[in-house]
């Protein structure tokens, strides 16, 4: 018998994917951290003014093969509380302020250093929550063999406005096309919707409401299979 020959993994967007978005990316990445460092100053000041500390909203996300990084990005939200301690609902927390900060997209400058530091890239799927790991498909799964990006295929196609379905699946197409003229086409349509405010928020809510996904599918199935 001949020797089985092993499947090679074809890794996304060939030599431009494994070599030169990398470097693209740092570069990027410096160039927009010492060109914006003035609006930076601003906003961080006007953050604190406004909405008090911490400047800086620090939150876990899963990266390039799930591996957890921390996000960085200006705060938006207050930390007004109920009668019963408890956080008020986002639209009450998320005053104009806010709304004009992720309007614009300024509250997402500080993810310049998460690309220095290589756990973004500018254009990839967005990082999303810890928790939905566990809620995503075997397919939906995909979209993080790439590093995640500050804008991405997804978010010129929709953004918040989409179904988590719809935004998910653009997320997988893009794990697949990954190129150099895709990356500079999804970047100028990122500017074009920025400027022209469009998928900010989905139909009901202020943000994106939370993916549930194949949550209660996965549960069953740890539950019929045994430990985790």
């Amino acid at each position: 018998m001949g020797r089985r020959r092993e499947k090679r993994t074809k890794k996304p967007g060939g030599i431009y994917g494994r070599y030169i978005k990398r470097v693209l990316d740092f570069i990027c990445a410096l160039f927009g951290m010492v060109v914006f460092s003035p609006v930076m100053l601003v906003i961080a000041v006007l953050v604190r003014i406004k909405l008090g500390k911490p400047v800086i909203f620090v939150q876990e996300r899963p990266g390039k093969g799930e591996k957890i990084f921390k996000l960085y990005k200006f705060r938006s939200m207050s930390d007004a509380k109920g009668e019963n301690g408890e956080l008020l609902p986002d639209e009450k927390r998320l005053g104009k302020f806010g709304k004009t900060l992720r309007a614009t997209s300024l509250d997402e400058l500080p993810e310049l250093y998460n690309i220095l530091k290589g756990d973004m890239s500018v254009v990839g799927p967005r990082p999303l929550l810890v928790e939905y790991l566990q809620r995503y498909d075997k397919r939906q799964r995909k979209r993080h063999t790439v590093r995640p990006g500050l804008t991405g295929y997804a978010q010129v196609h929709g953004r918040n406005a989409s179904s988590w379905e719809e935004r998910l699946e653009r997320d997988v197409w893009y794990v697949g096309h990954v190129s150099f003229l895709g990356d500079v086409k999804i970047i100028l349509q990122t500017v074009g919707m920025v400027l022209g405010r469009k998928g900010i928020c989905s139909e009901t809510c202020v943000t994106m409401e939370g993916f549930i996904g194949n949550l209660e599918v996965n549960r069953k199935e740890g539950e019929d299979g045994g430990d985790e």
